[in-house]
């Protein structure tokens, strides 16, 4: 269905029993709402109500011109005002990748809208900042970013011969990565998805502190993105009920690869709020 939120269209694939808890679901880079087709199945069937969102810059209706447009305060915005929209007062909240960045955001900025968090990959904003400042080993893995931020340049590396180095994000995740790529070569569409990355600032963390909500933190230790430092220090910056649930032998693709365990991951936190009482928040 299509939302209208912030004067933009956003797209959302809603599921799931009317009545059920609700979940909002925000991918990452390069995807889009398409990376939970295997979860929402699973939590459809755990009585959950599912809204799937493709985010600003992957929603063609929501393309605002230049990076700034893109800081994360606007994406976390983005969240709140379809769930304004959706008329749901709080909700259960998921995230991967940059999904989970803006989720960690919502989490952390309006704490009133979420029942309960679950990030994926990507942990506490602080947690990675820390990882990234004193980690040699996530210095490296978020080499990537450098060029990501490039403007025009990274276009041009990505969508290069076939967009063989797009598709080459997923190698060795057995994902058809056709899913993925094919949205990204419409004009405009890489690099409203790549400004994220472009919009990042050190103003970003100010103002952000420990969250508050009951958290899950799920992470793969095949993630080439987020090593184990970012992954060790989330706890610390979690002041509430927190669990963290390590897959072994799983790629930063974790809702393509695991459904399973990301479902059960979703569904125990879901729970651990108290699902089938009454409605809170």
């Amino acid at each position: 269905m299509k939302i209208t939120a912030r004067s933009m269209v956003f797209d959302v694939f809603e599921g799931g029993p009317a009545g059920g808890e609700p979940v909002l679901l925000l991918h990452g880079f390069p995807q889009h709402s398409g990376e939970w087709a295997a979860v929402t199945p699973l939590l459809h069937a755990a009585g959950l109500r599912t809204y799937a969102l493709d985010q600003r810059g992957t929603s063609p209706g929501a393309r605002p011109e230049g990076a700034e447009a893109y800081r994360i305060e606007e994406c976390a915005l983005d969240a709140v005002a379809v769930l304004d929209a959706l008329g749901v007062s709080s909700v259960h909240l998921v995230g991967h990748d940059w999904g989970a960045v803006c989720a960690w955001h919502v989490a952390l900025r309006h704490p009133a809208r979420v029942r309960t968090l679950t990030a994926i990959s990507v942990p506490h904003p602080h947690a990675s900042a820390y990882a990234y400042a004193h980690d040699p080993d996530q210095q490296e893995r978020s080499a990537y970013i450098k060029l990501f931020r490039h403007v025009d340049k990274a276009e041009e590396v990505l969508l290069g011969d076939g967009a063989r180095r797009l598709r080459g994000l997923f190698a060795g995740a057995s994902i058809d990565t056709d899913v993925y790529v094919r949205p990204l070569l419409e004009p405009g569409a890489l690099t409203a998805a790549l400004n994220w990355y472009r919009a990042m600032s050190p103003l970003d963390l100010v103002g952000l502190g420990p969250a508050s909500v009951p958290t899950t933190y799920v992470w793969s230790d095949g993630d080439v993105a987020i090593g184990p430092a970012a992954a060790r220090a989330c706890a610390e910056h979690v002041a509430a009920d927190y669990r963290f649930v390590p897959l072994a032998g799983i790629s930063h693709w974790i809702a393509d690869q695991a459904p399973a365990e990301v479902a059960a991951a979703v569904v125990a936190r879901c729970r651990s709020w108290g699902i089938g009482k009454a409605t809170r928040g």
